[in-house]
């Protein structure tokens, strides 16, 4: 069955730890819950000066950037983000969201349904 959210009306939750992951906002716009079999869309915000974690995973991800001006470090040195950006991440690859901008980053991020938690 086809659904149909409002971003207005899906949760929104803070995942920020203060050291890890600072200042971001997750909300997942299609997952499990709405029987999604393959893929989940997350949409993410995060404040100026904000990041997500350092981290790397076994699965691809790609990443569509809505607003803001940010960077993904990767172990080849950052690269720049901005509004209209998309990201692709291999499986294993080295990885953080970094908002470098004034205002807030913006962006979706594509993942197998499997990893959403």
């Amino acid at each position: 069955m086809v659904t149909v959210k409002r971003l207005a009306e899906t949760p929104a939750k803070d995942v920020s730890d203060g050291k890890e992951i600072v200042g971001v906002q997750k909300q997942v716009l299609v997952g499990p819950g709405d029987g999604a079999p393959t893929f989940a869309i997350r949409r993410f915000v995060l404040s100026p000066g904000g990041h997500t974690p350092a981290h790397a995973h076994p699965f691809e991800h790609g990443v569509v950037v809505l607003r803001g001006e940010g960077v993904v470090v990767t172990p080849n040195g950052p690269l720049p983000l901005g509004e209209g950006t998309a990201v692709f991440v291999p499986p294993g690859e080295h990885h953080q969201f970094r908002n470098t901008g004034s205002g807030p980053l913006e962006f979706l991020c594509v993942i197998p349904v499997a990893y959403e938690t």
